[in-house]
């Protein structure tokens, strides 16, 4: 089924510079741009939790057009969160404020794999329902299709929450790599439904996000991880949707994350354009990657920090300006309307 997202956003910038075509200007959004830095967002969800809202498609149509209106972004990010579809399968997930999602029977054994049924549109009406209702909103502007990557879908489902180590999840993968393999290409299933969902309804750009892929090894990433990742981003292969694969602390990863089958590779702040064009090779775009931290400096430190990531993004084949990771919760909203019109400023010159 091909997207019904309208014609003229494959002509938008963003839609353009993911394909490594000419654009008028970088086309700039920011991961986590909806949500706690805006006081409009936390008035709306002010007494919902987090799942709650994710499955109200008037709430994240509202929570995912804020940013576009108050800082004039490329792009909209669809706003839900990693475990939305594993919880959406019927896993008992709790998103605990200050400590994230919290799995109530973490996934240990085989027997624990058969609580993970595959993912079908039938168990996401919501979603759905809430990218047509935004692309009836947003016109030329495109929305961004999201799910989490199986490799930190898993570490969640194994440690049964965040971790700084991943004990349990590598003495999984390492001890037992035929339920390594099964878990992960179960949960490749579920995002890869998530985003070709979206991506049906109308999403014009899909991302992969792979947050805590960072904690492995070069070897252990190709061997446990990247065939998942392929096979998540493989299922909207066709659909005439570019595909974006970020993930944190991925340095030494980005040659294997480009291979995985995305058009554009997400960089984060630790590495500079220069050196991840060079790893990641020819014939792809690249995003990112100021560092958040900045948003936080004097605006004539973080106006250079600026100029010199769209500078150093003429360069690639294709440039979509964003952090280096996501909006941090206290950062002024104003500093990135500042931003966007900066990078929109500079980058038409």
């Amino acid at each position: 089924m091909p997207s019904t997202a309208p014609a003229r956003t494959r002509s938008s910038d963003l839609v353009r510079a993911a394909r490594c075509e000419p654009v008028s200007r970088t086309p700039v959004w920011f991961m986590r741009q909806a949500g706690r830095s805006l006081p409009e967002y936390r008035a709306l969800r002010e007494g919902t939790s987090m799942l709650e809202a994710c499955t109200r498609p008037e709430l994240v149509t509202e929570i995912t057009l804020q940013p576009v209106r108050r800082h004039g972004v490329d792009a909209a990010i669809f706003f839900s969160d990693i475990v939305v579809p594993v919880a959406a399968v019927g896993l008992e997930i709790e998103i605990v404020a200050g400590v994230g999602p919290v799995v109530a029977r973490p996934i240990r054994s085989r027997a624990d794999l058969e609580r993970v049924p595959e993912l079908t549109s039938g168990h996401v009406p919501y979603v759905t329902e809430a990218v047509r209702l935004l692309v009836a909103e947003l016109g030329d502007t495109p929305l961004i299709g999201f799910a989490g990557a199986p490799f930190t879908l898993a570490s969640y489902l194994v440690e049964g929450g965040p971790s700084k180590n991943h004990v349990r999840t590598k003495a999984l993968m390492h001890g037992d790599p035929a339920l390594w393999h099964a878990l992960c290409d179960r949960l490749a299933q579920v995002s890869g439904a998530f985003l070709r969902v979206q991506a049906q309804a109308g999403a014009r750009v899909v991302q992969l996000f792979d947050s805590w892929v960072g904690a492995l090894s070069r070897a252990d990433y190709t061997r446990f991880v990247q065939p998942h990742s392929a096979q998540a981003l493989a299922a909207v292969a066709g659909l005439d949707v570019p595909r974006i694969h970020f993930g944190v602390g991925t340095g030494e990863l980005l040659a294997d994350m480009a291979a995985a089958g995305a058009e554009v590779v997400g960089v984060d702040y630790r590495v500079s354009l220069t050196d991840a064009r060079e790893r990641i090779g020819p014939g792809h775009a690249v995003q990112g990657n100021l560092d958040p931290a900045l948003l936080f400096a004097p605006w004539e430190v973080l106006r250079a920090a600026v100029v010199e990531v769209v500078e150093e993004g003429r360069r690639a084949p294709g440039h979509i300006f964003n952090l280096g990771h996501g909006v941090l919760p206290d950062v002024d909203p104003d500093v990135l309307t500042r931003i966007t019109d900066l990078v929109h400023e500079v980058s038409t010159r």
